[in-house]
C-alpha cells in the first residue's frame, strides 16, 4: 500500500473532504487511475465533487511530487501515488493496465559510459510492454 496519506499529514497539506477523498482513491499499491476514473471513484464516495477540484488536487499533488504522471503511448495521463518507491513500469500494450514492477539490479548498467555523452544521469524510466494475463488469453 502506497503511504501517500501519511505523506500527506506529515507535510502538513490541507486535508478537505474533497482532498482527503482524492487522497483515499489514489492510495494502494498499482494504482495507476486517470483523472476521470479518480474523480469516477471521488464520486462514489462524495457525489459533490466536481471534476475541477479533482484535476486541481491532482494538480498540486504532482506538483508537491506525492505522486507522478504517468503517460504511456499518448494515452491519458495516469496517476502513481508511489512516487516515493523506486519502480518501473509493465505496461499491457492491448488494454494499457498499468503494474509497478520493481526489477533488481542498476538500470545504469545497460548504458555504457561512452553512450552517456557526458551526462550526469539523475533518473532511469524503464517501460517493459507486454500483454496482460486477459488480453493474452485465446479467445474462443
Amino acid at each position: 500500500m502506497s503511504d501517500l496519506l501519511g505523506r500527506l499529514r506529515g507535510r502538513g497539506w490541507r486535508m478537505t473532504s474533497q482532498r482527503r477523498v482524492v487522497a483515499e482513491v489514489l492510495d494502494g499499491d498499482h494504482v495507476h487511475l486517470t483523472a476521470d476514473e479518480v474523480h469516477a471513484l471521488a464520486a462514489q464516495r462524495l457525489p459533490e465533487i466536481s471534476r475541477a477540484t479533482v484535476y486541481n488536487a491532482l494538480g498540486e499533488l504532482v506538483a508537491l511530487g506525492e505522486v507522478a504522471e504517468v503517460t504511456t503511448d499518448g494515452r491519458a495521463k495516469r496517476y502513481d501515488p508511489n512516487a516515493h518507491h523506486p519502480h518501473q513500469h509493465l505496461v499491457c500494450s492491448a488494454c494499457g493496465a498499468i503494474r509497478d514492477v520493481h526489477p533488481t539490479g542498476d538500470p545504469l548498467s545497460g548504458l555504457p559510459a561512452e553512450e552517456r555523452f557526458g551526462f550526469t544521469v539523475s533518473a532511469v524510466e524503464v517501460t517493459y510492454r507486454g500483454l496482460c494475463p486477459e488480453c493474452a488469453r485465446p479467445r474462443a
